[in-house]
């Protein structure tokens, strides 16, 4: 039997977004064009494989078996074709959609910005936001090259990688009348806070460590990034708990200081992820490649660095 190869990425589309709207868009099809190809799907495959509902498509039984089948054809496919094209980084021009958490676009992605700018000018990057939903940020569907923070239950079409591990540190203002150079477990439950609730599960963690340690806390206001957490503590008697290298580098502001959690607060992770279509096209991996790298020199810097808040 022959079977069209075009509409295999249409039904991994269909299967991915479980909307014709969104799958057309994907795609670059018209609505009616889409569905004449589910039409041609349908008969090459004898199953009538999505099925609308209220909020749009259900795959049936049969298209959920094939479904894994023919992603993984395609990526083998994606594979041997990518692997034989050559990326030379200081003559690309290429532009990268990622979508990193708040911790990693205020850490991380300016100093991947700084060596993309030495080692390749022409490749650009563009930010989507990191939500709780993996499948809104486009990394699910492929649209999306990266999403970089915690990655929480993903599915099986991507791959994740564990970058690093983070700790948390304690800032208040420089001039606290109350903190000196170490804050006790008192002082902590006792003062006003600023919380952080950045889209995604990161602040799972720290609300985690807390109750692990039964430990209080007094939230006086809850904030969206980490620039307006250190703005409210530099004007208040605050305290926020923040990550390591976020606090190292707040370190630099004289109206702020950043002493040790009294407790342990743990860690958390920094993860990558990506679609498996992905895993073999050169861009694709000398972009991960040179994360990689960023996340090499943070270590080194923290291995060779004394600081007097944890890292």
């Amino acid at each position: 039997m022959r079977y069209d190869l075009n509409l295999l990425p249409i039904f991994v589309a269909l299967m991915e977004e479980r909307s014709v709207t969104r799958a057309a868009e994907r795609m670059g099809m018209t609505q009616p064009a889409l569905s004449n190809a589910l039409s041609r799907l349908r008969l090459m495959l004898k199953d009538q494989l999505f099925v609308r509902e209220r909020y749009g498509i259900q795959p049936t039984p049969i298209a959920l078996e094939l479904s894994p089948l023919i992603a993984e054809a395609l990526a083998q496919l994606d594979d041997a074709v990518l692997g034989q094209q050559a990326f030379d980084p200081a003559q690309a021009e290429r532009l990268f959609t990622i979508a990193p958490n708040g911790y990693v676009e205020f850490v991380i992605v300016p100093a991947v910005l700084a060596r993309l700018e030495k080692v390749a000018p022409g490749v650009k990057l563009r930010l989507t936001p990191y939500g709780n939903d993996l499948v809104e940020t486009g990394v699910v569907s492929g649209t999306t090259a990266l999403v970089l923070g915690r990655i929480v239950d993903p599915p099986d079409n991507l791959v994740v990688q564990h970058l690093m591990d983070e700790g948390l540190a304690c800032a208040v203002r420089a001039d606290h009348p109350a903190i000196g150079d170490a804050m006790t477990r008192e002082q902590f439950e006792t003062m006003k806070h600023v919380n952080i609730v950045p889209p995604g599960r990161m602040r799972a963690g720290l609300f985690q460590a807390l109750a692990q340690q039964q430990l209080k806390r007094d939230v006086a206001i809850s904030v969206t990034n980490f620039f307006a957490a250190a703005e409210m503590v530099a004007v208040t008697d605050y305290c926020a708990t923040l990550p390591s290298l976020i606090c190292r580098q707040l370190m630099h502001d004289p109206r702020l200081k950043v002493l040790p959690a009294p407790f342990d607060l743990g860690s958390f992770p920094v993860e990558m992820a990506w679609h498996v279509r992905y895993r073999h096209d050169p861009a694709h991996r000398w972009l991960r490649a040179l994360i990689g790298e960023v996340i090499t020199d943070f270590k080194d810097k923290t291995a060779a660095t004394a600081m007097t808040s944890p890292t």
